[in-house]
């Protein structure tokens, strides 16, 4: 899952982590939070966050490359591999008024954060508290009480949404599991 920055959630989405320097002319690679790093194509500029909150100008992207799972991005700032030292750990950040508008089936994890999440009849199932992928699709992170559900997000399962709440319409036994693990501690 994500680690923890202090930053403005209503400004700034928080995309990954600089996990270390790469060669010797202020490259970093970046671990990208979605398992989704082609993402980074689209964004001409970063802003990093420190552990203690404190945010860059948003710096340039020169160039960057998908390796595997990560991307390896040359800031314009970043001249060399001492530089790229200093950023590591820190998180990326990119500005939300900056995102181009999703295509059709396409969403943003941020917007689905802190929703309320109800069945097709209407009963409140929880609220999403994080998502995340687990290699096939994308996944709530729903908080019911003390438990956590997790629902698959696909177009047969998550069938509506609102500004405030997602609808769901959960396979038989889905939420059934859930129960029963509660019922028997």
């Amino acid at each position: 899952m994500t680690e923890e920055y202090p930053y403005p959630p209503d400004k700034y989405v928080l995309l990954g982590k600089i996990t270390r320097a790469q060669g010797l002319r202020g490259e970093v690679k970046i671990f990208s939070f979605s398992g989704q790093p082609g993402n980074f194509q689209g964004y001409p500029e970063l802003v990093l966050v420190s552990k203690t909150g404190i945010i860059s100008p948003p710096l340039a992207v020169e160039n960057l490359r998908i390796q595997g799972k990560t991307v390896v991005v040359k800031l314009a700032s970043v001249t060399n591999r001492n530089q790229a030292e200093e950023i590591e750990g820190r998180g990326v950040l990119f500005a939300k008024d900056l995102l181009p508008e999703p295509a059709g089936d396409e969403y943003y994890w941020y917007r689905c954060q802190g929703k309320l999440v109800r069945d097709l009849n209407g009963r409140n199932i929880g609220r999403v508290e994080s998502l995340f992928n687990n290699g096939a699709q994308d996944i709530l992170v729903v908080k019911s009480g003390k438990e956590e559900i997790l629902i698959p997000i696909t177009k047969s399962i998550v069938v509506g949404e609102t500004a405030e709440e997602l609808i769901v319409d959960p396979p038989p036994g889905l939420l059934d599991l859930y129960n029963e693990a509660g019922d028997s501690r």
